[in-house]
């Protein structure tokens, strides 16, 4: 069956439907908002379509090869995945209109007021296997 990564983003793509920022949830929004991504999850266990899932801190720094011994890191000056990408979910589904399916499920998580957050996600085919390169 084909793999899917769902990607949420804190910013950078369309604005969802519920757009109130997630620093302005309440506490009791933001446990709903789990719930309902951690009972996604079950359900997709149940079926056998779970691969797997995590959120994504906002932490991080970028990292290179500069030569041995020398990776250099920084923070920036170019835009982030961190400030991006929130989390992300690997799916195994029988097509690409099952994990579009999915995706529209998940984005109706709850956000403030409780009401569906409508947020875009992006819905990407992980490629299997791995391009080969013919010189």
């Amino acid at each position: 069956m084909p793999k899917y990564l769902l990607l949420k983003h804190y910013r950078g793509g369309k604005a969802p439907l519920n757009d109130v920022p997630g620093d302005r949830w309440t506490e009791s929004e933001w446990e709903a908002h789990v719930a309902y991504m951690d009972d996604f999850a079950d359900r997709l266990r149940d079926s056998g379509e779970f691969v797997a899932s995590a959120a994504l801190s906002m932490d991080g720094e970028w990292v290179r090869y500069d030569g041995e011994g020398r990776p250099p890191v920084t923070d920036g000056p170019f835009a982030e995945t961190k400030d991006l990408v929130a989390g992300w979910m690997l799916i195994d589904v029988d097509s690409y209109e099952r994990a579009l399916a999915l995706a529209s499920d998940l984005s109706a998580a709850p956000g403030a007021g409780g009401n569906p957050l409508g947020e875009w996600l992006e819905v990407r085919p992980v490629m299997e296997p791995a391009p080969t390169v013919t010189e």
